[in-house]
């Protein structure tokens, strides 16, 4: 645990760097702790120069009625801050990717951003990715059209990446949400994105995995946390590290500490889901397989939230200020 509440601690350092720093250009301070908590998983050293430079590159590079130029871009330039050295480049592999997805048939907007992310330094054609990306996604809303949306791009992207057999791929994930809920987890968006994570996993059968996101869930009742179904995914992220009551009576002490915290103790929901995230980051740092497989898992499912979280808080603004481009 002292790893973990170190990485606790360097997240409220860098939450209150920011917070100072650009105090007066973020509507929602919550999308700051997502940028922070970016850092803290991601064992990059914060400096918060370089993280403005990043950002204030992205709002000079984009066009005028971009989605970009508001303050999404700070969460952009944590996701290339920490991943590369050199950011410029990336950043303009990130837009031609992101122009790949759009011709592939996805929407303009905050999540097909996030699915060009993923794109990265894949090695691939990038149309036939996006390609890809969207053949996954239309099988996705086939089988779930009303729970399907935007805001599923991101794991479409991940999820074609590592499957070619499409269909079996979506028979795998309609098996996981299925089986999850005739095990007591409610229907819906959440139970998806649950079903899609539990479906990146490289070796562990449907079975094993339910039964782990089972005990799991019983286990969150008994320590006295209300398992709500935004949680479905953070379940899902923990089976791959264990099931055991000690996993979770650990998630509950660095939860507990994140709510006893003045910067955020109105945010006890994010900080249950930065608990669980801290957990894993820790748990995968020294076993490299678990780190391929789950680490981009956790930064996208970090990203969808902070996304959807912004996309409410923004939505005025940005369709004031005029679509994407």
């Amino acid at each position: 645990m002292e790893d973990v509440m170190s990485k606790v601690e360097q997240y409220k350092d860098i939450y209150s760097q920011l917070k100072k720093r650009l105090r007066w250009k973020v509507s929602d301070s919550r999308s700051l702790m997502m940028v922070a908590s970016l850092y803290a998983t991601n064992q990059r050293t914060f400096d918060i120069d370089r993280f403005v430079e990043v950002s204030d590159y992205i709002k000079e590079e984009v066009g005028a009625f971009s989605t970009l130029k508001h303050e999404i871009r700070f969460s952009f330039a944590a996701m290339l801050d920490t991943r590369f050295e050199d950011y410029q480049p990336k950043f303009h592999e990130f837009l031609s990717s992101y122009e790949s997805l759009i011709e592939a048939g996805f929407s303009r907007g905050t999540f097909t951003y996030l699915a060009a992310m993923t794109m990265i330094s894949d090695g691939g054609s990038r149309k036939d990715l996006a390609q890809h990306g969207m053949k996954v996604y239309k099988k996705m809303r086939e089988k779930h059209f009303f729970l399907t949306g935007h805001s599923d791009y991101p794991f479409a992207l991940l999820l074609s990446q590592r499957d070619e057999n499409h269909e079996a791929l979506i028979d795998t994930i309609e098996g996981f949400y299925n089986q999850l809920n005739q095990s007591g987890f409610r229907k819906g968006n959440d139970l998806q994105s649950m079903s899609h994570i539990l479906s990146l996993h490289p070796e562990w059968s449907q079975e094993e995995l339910v039964h782990l996101c089972t005990r799991l869930f019983d286990t969150f009742k008994q320590e006295g946390i209300k398992t709500k179904a935004i949680f479905y995914p953070q379940i899902s992220l923990l089976s791959f590290v264990g099931a055991d009551s000690s996993l979770v009576n650990q998630v509950k002490k660095v939860w507990e500490e994140l709510n006893s915290e003045k910067l955020f103790k109105w945010h006890k929901d994010i900080n249950l889901m930065m608990a669980v995230n801290f957990l894993i980051s820790d748990k995968i740092e020294n076993n490299s397989l678990m780190q391929v497989s789950l680490s981009t898992a956790i930064e996208t499912l970090i990203q969808a939230q902070q996304a959807t979280m912004i996309a409410t808080v923004s939505a005025v603004s940005v369709t004031t200020a005029g679509g994407d481009s």
